[in-house]
């Protein structure tokens, strides 16, 4: 039996499919893996029996990732999960900026009073005058698993699309539309484009991407949309180039205390995985990974351990290591195997940065010499029998 803890309210169709070897409990110091959302978990004390925290989204900047892989706690989160619902909000925010909708609706409330509303409608609209997105070029910066269905609705609408992602994976690639035109450098991108749009990571490469030299290179009046991270965007240069016009609109979901008060600037108030589908898709998919480390020992999409997945074991033991990445590790535990006379089926080891992870399969189910042994290796942070 396993006990979870909910930190925030889990979507019920992403709880439903825990099985009768699982059990909610209220207080986190009994849980064995903890499901969260938004709640701050930088400030909590860890319970020592803590094997697993799920984050029901993308983002894990509410969870101390290193002092977890420390601890050995497997941290996983859900990418792709909420993927249709940010595409779907960047396409409408790409029309939001077009077709100044949003000056439009709030002139209209301005006026709704009015007793010849009819007659201010006819003589203001004017003022509120947009452009189709049909025709227009579209840069997306990143065509991962947001960025790539929106390449391909864009050219469902019309538009010529442009991407750029020197990391794109191959899946990713085949489902692109064969009319997306591919290029290397972001420049192409900012020099050829009336619409660009952001779906990267937040990485030192990419951490104010959108600043004063890069805006430079774009054409007078481009449209930027970032549904990515707030700090893709250096908000003062930003606020520069709407006040002088070359960009136009500026969208983000990530209003701050100068987005807000930026004019020109669309800010919604982080909206883009705010979809009952998405909500359920990330807690299924959360429950799924945690479910499968618990049972399985296996890792799927963690943000502080390395990917390793061996499936359902079919040996007759599996013992799983969190450990430190030193050299000669994995030399070690089959050192420490084979003293204790146990043949080792099958292997798997990787790492990532400081920590590492290590998946045997065994012949015979290990004593608890054999667990004790491995406890004492240099650099193993936390031993699991699986089977």
């Amino acid at each position: 039996m396993y006990n979870i803890h909910y930190l925030n309210k889990i979507s019920p169709k992403g709880t439903a499919v825990l099985t009768e070897d699982y059990k909610h409990v209220d207080e986190v110091n009994e849980a064995d893996a903890i499901l969260v959302r938004s709640a701050g978990m930088h400030d909590m004390t860890m319970p020592e029996n803590l094997l697993a925290i799920a984050r029901a989204g993308a983002g894990v900047n509410n969870i101390p990732l290193t002092s977890c892989a420390e601890k050995g706690i497997v941290v996983f989160n859900t990418p792709g999960a909420n993927a249709r619902s940010v595409m779907e909000l960047a396409l409408c925010g790409m029309l939001l900026a077009s077709r100044d909708i949003v000056g439009g609706i709030n002139w209209v409330q301005s006026i709704k009073g009015s007793s010849e509303i009819s007659r201010l409608v006819e003589k203001g609209k004017s003022q509120f005058a947009g452009h189709e997105i049909y025709g227009k070029k579209l840069g997306i910066i990143g065509l991962g698993a947001i960025g790539g269905p929106l390449a391909n609705r864009a050219r469902k609408l019309g538009m010529d699309v442009y991407g750029c992602d020197p990391h794109i994976s191959v899946e990713a690639a085949w489902h692109l539309d064969r009319h997306v035109q591919r290029v290397k450098t972001r420049e192409e991108i900012y020099a050829n484009c009336d619409v660009i749009t952001l779906h990267v990571p937040l990485l030192k490469d990419t951490e104010k991407m959108i600043n004063a030299e890069s805006i430079a290179k774009m054409k007078d009046g481009v449209i930027i949309l970032n549904f990515a991270r707030d700090l893709l965007v250096d908000d003062d240069a930003m606020a520069e180039a709407l006040a002088s016009g070359k960009v136009a609109k500026y969208v983000t979901d990530f209003p701050n205390e100068k987005t807000a008060n930026m004019p020109n600037c669309i800010a919604i108030p982080h909206l883009g995985a705010s979809t009952e589908e998405s909500e359920d898709n990330c807690a299924r998919m959360a429950v799924q990974e945690v479910m499968d480390y618990l049972e399985n020992g296996n890792i799927n999409n963690s943000v502080n351990y390395p990917n390793c997945d061996m499936g359902v074991c079919q040996a007759e033991g599996r013992i799983t290591i969190l450990h430190r990445n030193i050299p000669n590790s994995l030399g070690r535990f089959t050192s420490a195997m084979a003293a204790d006379n146990v043949n080792i089926d099958g292997l798997v080891n990787k790492s990532r940065g400081e920590f590492a992870y290590t998946m045997l399969d065994l012949d015979c189910h290990p004593a608890p010499e054999v667990v004790e042994h491995l406890k004492q290796v240099d650099g193993v942070i936390r031993v699991r029998v699986i089977k």
